[in-house]
């Protein structure tokens, strides 16, 4: 039997954890799907994301074998060093390097020279996770386009390939790198099977709604609030639960003075933080996903609510479109520019409305939209292929 070919992989967080969100579910099965093609070996830190107690019942600086069979090496964020890595590596071995993300020191930025110190040949593929749309540079723009200025005068990403997942993805990073930057598309993983169906009662003049993301500037949590806000004094009830780690506590103070001033009929919540494996039972239990992203480079949380069978209300800052010809959700126009926000409010206001005053029979015509919509993705051959070809 031939021998697996061994990839090193820098990833901030991993399994157990997630609280870091879509981007650490979706390297998680991208690892499930190609463990018959490849042997991870994952460097992570031994926390999860804005935690500083390390994973209970999980020994930290030894190599452990997780149930997919990859090799994963937990350590605290000061252990990681040059010196690290060079024994890591020189324990592995590798034939390919995944890097996920694009601002971390220790983990994408500092990986990289790594390998380039080590004088590695082979292919070097890095995850940009939408980190280079102008949505997602304009927050804190000038430290980044310093960092980025830098990087492309070192060479720091020289005979590095870009994982885009999107077409708008692969646009982003010609943007920031050039035509000739070498970009392989290839979506992200969902999970292997698509969760139960479960049926929602669905009356007029009720709506819940959820949000599955971090309370922050680019999942425009109070943009959302805003447009509740717009719909003025309605006689219906909403509920608005928002799940995810408060990634900005300035901003979240904003939030909740916001909510604060809504009516008492429009009910807003922060639920914390909600485990990955749960995911697909919670959003089950609302009629729609509310996420007003600034920038999604695939929106791994929409996947996972078209895969529990509910519709989704989204800007178009996302891979996901015509979603109304698909009877799966809206996407309504948002225009990022900087810091500012130019929206058509109306087309936010008609499609909350529309969910509102729906009844049981056409919204289950959306959940059956939505749940096709899953199914034609997942279904795709080239989903796998296109991932393994990453490293071709």
């Amino acid at each position: 039997m031939q021998q697996k070919k061994r990839i090193i992989a820098f990833i901030d967080w991993y399994l157990p954890g997630y609280k870091a969100g879509g981007g650490q579910r979706a390297f998680a099965n991208m690892v499930s799907y190609l463990r018959d093609s490849f042997d991870f070996y994952i460097i992570t830190r031994n926390t999860d994301f804005q935690e500083k107690k390390p994973y209970s019942g999980i020994e930290s600086d030894i190599w452990l074998e997780r149930n997919e069979g990859e090799k994963v090496f937990y350590t605290s964020e000061s252990n990681i060093t040059h010196k690290l890595y060079k024994r890591l590596y020189n324990e592995i071995n590798p034939d390919f390097a995944y890097v996920n993300g694009v601002y971390s020191w220790k983990f994408s930025i500092l990986p990289l020279i790594s390998l380039k110190r080590l004088y590695f040949k082979n292919r070097i593929v890095l995850g940009t996770y939408g980190m280079l749309a102008a949505s997602a540079i304009g927050i804190k723009k000038n430290k980044k386009l310093l960092f980025l200025k830098i990087a492309k005068l070192t060479g720091l990403y020289r005979n590095v390939r870009f994982h885009a997942t999107s077409s708008s993805e692969v646009e982003d990073i010609k943007t920031v790198f050039g035509n000739c930057a070498d970009i392989k598309e290839a979506p992200h993983l969902p999970v292997k099977e698509l969760p139960e169906q479960v049926k929602i009662k669905k009356e007029k003049g009720e709506l819940k709604l959820i949000s599955i993301a971090r309370i922050s500037p680019e999942k425009n949590t109070l943009f959302a609030l805003e447009k509740l806000r717009e719909l003025g004094n309605i006689e219906d009830h909403i509920v608005f639960d928002l799940y995810g780690p408060v990634y900005d506590p300035e901003y979240w103070k904003q939030c909740k003075e916001l909510i604060d001033r809504l009516p008492q009929n429009i009910s807003v919540n922060y639920k914390g933080v909600i485990e990955g494996n749960k995911v697909f039972q919670l959003l089950a239990e609302y009629h729609c996903l509310f996420m007003p992203s600034r920038g999604e480079n695939f929106g791994y949380v929409i996947l996972e609510s078209f895969m529990a069978g509910r519709p989704v209300l989204i800007s178009d800052q996302t891979p996901w479109r015509n979603l109304q010809d698909e009877k799966c959700g809206w996407e309504i126009p948002l225009k990022v520019k900087g810091e500012r926000l130019k929206d058509k409010s109306e087309d936010w206001t008609k499609s909350l409305l529309a969910l509102m005053e729906m009844e049981q029979e056409e919204f289950n015509g959306l959940c059956k939209g939505a749940r096709s919509s899953a199914e034609k993705f997942i279904n795709n051959p080239s989903l796998k292929e296109g991932n393994v070809g990453l490293f071709v």
